[in-house]
């Protein structure tokens, strides 16, 4: 048994080890983005530009990374963001991702393109749980999806907006990846030359399905299931493609059918932020996709300024991609942000090691957050400014407190 506390010291480790563990096609799939990479680069070189600004000396012999979200108390200030790969590469993954979150206490989002079904994840990994909902081509076949995750338990909906195409993801092309996932001479060649996945995942499945796992929270109308074969291989005409035809009016109609917590994802214009505050969201995610969607995004790091001077505390405001360490959930949060969402970092740890790997993440992420806290001389969440933080050019303040 492998001592996770003593092989994984942070996060890049965990990303090593999934990649031993996984398949060359479905490690890609986790760890590239889109075209070039760039938005990737960009999203930890705009992390890696902000500085903290230390307070010296101070009293931080207790400290509460903890937040109030949406209502709620959770133990940090961070939460599991939707990776719809996370069933794939690991048995009920996406299970083990909600159990480690429930566990740390902090909110998990399901993905949409998940494989294991909402009311057994809902069921079986407890916790906070929110669902992720894409439209596809037929807009009106998420209304179903989402009556399904109001039924299941959901505590909230996070409707991705940015994502009106399918990615340009030509590694998954070169790679020869499609999901749902299909046998072929080169996937076949690519499993049997990592054993631990081939067994451990995909085995399991046979042995329980007798199948590769499919997508199950898609809602696919009748007359579409004919077309759906996959979203990296489809048609242009697919049911899985994207839908380029959602406005402010069809989010909308999601609010007016939702009770719960409603929350935009993909937003990185000022404006387009005020809007979803007029619409009713009650929270919104600053993100570029983790630079899967569009190469040439400006960051959320960069957005994130601007979008929490626009909005003025109207609303929640979750911010992600490039996350890596404590110290940059901090940075974004003096950035701005109410709470911080961890796709990559969490999804390594799954893809190492299933749910003790996905703990591990956490643990890495908590231990870092509250050593940060100490270094900065902040003992809590809310007392964390943009006075904490230094951008390139920007001088310290003199002041007194």
């Amino acid at each position: 048994m492998v001592d996770l506390s003593k092989q994984a010291l942070n996060i890049e480790d965990l990303r090593r080890m999934a990649k031993r563990r996984l398949t060359k096609a479905l490690f890609d799939f986790c760890d590239k983005g889109s075209e070039d990479q760039v938005a990737m680069r960009d999203n930890r070189a705009a992390l890696d530009r902000v500085k903290i600004m230390p307070r010296a000396p101070r009293d931080v012999s207790t400290r509460d990374p903890g937040i109030t979200l949406l209502g709620k108390r959770h133990d940090l200030p961070i939460l599991i963001g939707p990776t719809g790969p996370a069933g794939f590469v690991w048995y009920r993954g996406e299970t083990a991702l909600a159990r480690a979150a429930a566990r740390a206490n902090i909110p998990f989002t399901l993905a949409s393109t998940s494989n294991t079904a909402m009311e057994k994840v809902v069921e079986n990994g407890g916790g906070t749980q929110w669902f992720q909902l894409y439209v596809w081509r037929n807009p009106e076949a998420a209304f179903v999806t989402v009556q399904r995750a109001l039924d299941a338990g959901f505590e909230a909906l996070v409707v991705t907006v940015d994502s009106p195409v399918y990615n340009n993801r030509e590694i998954d092309v070169r790679n020869g990846l499609v999901f749902p996932p299909r046998i072929t001479g080169k996937s076949a060649i690519d499993g049997l030359l990592h054993p631990r996945w081939l067994l451990g995942t995909a085995g399991r499945y046979f042995l329980s399905e007798g199948r590769l796992p499919a997508f199950s929270n898609i809602h696919i109308p009748d007359e579409d299931k004919a077309e759906a074969t996959g979203y990296v291989s489809a048609s242009s005409g697919s049911f899985l493609n994207r839908n380029d035809t959602m406005g402010w009016d069809y989010v909308r109609r999601l609010r007016d059918v939702w009770p719960h917590k409603l929350l935009i994802k993909g937003i990185l214009h000022p404006d387009d932020a005020v809007a979803a505050v007029e619409m009713g969201a009650d929270g919104i995610f600053v993100s570029n996709h983790a630079g899967n969607v569009n190469d040439t995004a400006i960051t959320a790091w960069d957005a994130l300024p601007a979008i929490a001077d626009a909005v003025k505390g109207r609303t929640t405001i979750i911010a992600d991609s490039g996350v890596r360490r404590g110290s940059d959930v901090l940075k974004g949060l003096a950035l701005g942000a109410d709470a911080i969402a961890i796709g990559r970092a969490t999804l390594y740890g799954v893809g190492a090691a299933g749910e003790a790997g996905a703990t591990r993440a956490l643990d890495i992420l908590s231990a870092e957050i509250r050593r940060t806290m100490a270094v900065m001389g902040v003992t809590d969440i809310a007392s964390i400014t943009r006075e904490n933080i230094r951008l390139p050019g920007q001088l310290p303040v003199s002041g007194h407190g």
